[in-house]
């Protein structure tokens, strides 16, 4: 699945073309490697996304196409959840 569909449909962030934005600034890396939109995820991986203030790090538990709102987070497992205030 691409990374920014992955980070829409797990609700890591709300809007696939935000995810996108995202991914294409640079602030979105699996495994310690900066990504692009288009990258294929698998599980396993370790998702890490800068904001301005803060940073998300999160390993891949599951992959679906589709989830409810409720399942979603059993897609990942958060590593650390970071604010840099």
């Amino acid at each position: 699945m691409r990374l920014d569909k992955y980070l829409k449909v797990s609700r890591i962030i709300k809007r696939r073309t935000v995810a996108k934005e995202a991914c294409e600034g640079g602030r979105v890396s699996i495994n310690g490697k900066v990504c692009k939109a288009g990258t294929e995820v698998k599980e396993g991986d370790i998702i890490e996304i800068k904001y301005a203030n803060s940073a998300l790090k999160a390993r891949i538990i599951n992959i679906d196409n589709h989830v409810t709102k409720e399942n979603a987070k059993n897609m990942y497992e958060i590593i650390l959840d970071k604010d840099n205030k």
